[in-house]
């Protein structure tokens, strides 16, 4: 059996006729931080959601924990042990902070997030546990969309461009707790535009262009790879 916790092999995935991802693959390690990076528009979030069954591919395989989830519909690849923090957050602005990190919640699971690891984890959502989710900044609802996806418990955490339009000192933050998450033993695919972190934090890295991967290596070897970064990256 496969030492990866998940295995992307070859995946094609089309919205209507428009052919996104083109053979795909990728390999998630247990107790790793990978980060997917690209451009703009060039199959990131597509590559997010097929794992997830949000846009299954038609073709290839996503394997997690060596149970096959192309065919999967979305509730149960969750339950596989899979959570999601989306690009823009997609907290409900009519819920409290609470009322948004309960929704995240697998019943009688007895892991190790609940209400109050996920507060003492991020005091800030216990002070503002009580505001609605359009009272919050965009770093606090960052700290929501995290944290319902950490009340899932899961084993591997899709974080699709957390940082995105957030203040330096907050993306400073996400840093932070993303070097902590680390060190609980969760598995994170970052999809990020914002290279420097994104290469302080993996173990490896993959770069997708036009629906393919086109490079794959360790950080260090990323920052030193000019070309790479200059066609693929725009820096």
């Amino acid at each position: 059996m496969s030492s990866m916790l998940l295995e992307v092999e070859d995946i094609h995935t089309y919205y209507g006729d428009k052919h996104i991802l083109q053979g795909v693959s990728l390999q998630v390690e247990p107790g790793t931080v990978t980060a997917l990076l690209g451009r703009n528009g060039v199959g990131k979030t597509t590559t997010i959601r097929s794992i997830i069954g949000f846009s299954p591919p038609a073709k290839g395989t996503v394997r997690f924990r060596g149970t096959e989830l192309q065919r999967m519909p979305s509730h149960l690849i969750a339950q596989q042990g899979i959570g999601l923090v989306p690009q823009g957050r997609r907290v409900f602005p009519s819920l409290t902070v609470e009322e948004n990190l309960l929704i995240g919640a697998r019943g009688g699971n007895g892991g190790r997030w609940n209400l109050e690891t996920v507060y003492d984890f991020m005091p800030r959502l216990r002070e503002r546990s009580r505001h609605y989710g359009s009272q919050l900044s965009g770093g606090e609802q960052q700290m929501v969309a995290v944290g319902r996806a950490l009340m899932s418990n899961p084993i591997l955490l899709l974080m699709d461009e957390p940082s995105e339009g957030l203040a330096p000192m907050i993306v400073r933050m996400i840093h932070e707790k993303l070097a902590e998450l680390k060190a609980t033993g969760i598995a994170v695919l970052l999809v990020e535009q914002n290279l420097p972190l994104a290469l302080s934090m993996a173990d490896t890295t993959y770069v997708i262009s036009k629906g393919t991967v086109v490079y794959h290596g360790p950080p260090d070897d990323l920052a030193q790879n000019e070309r790479v970064r200059a066609d693929y990256l725009g820096v």
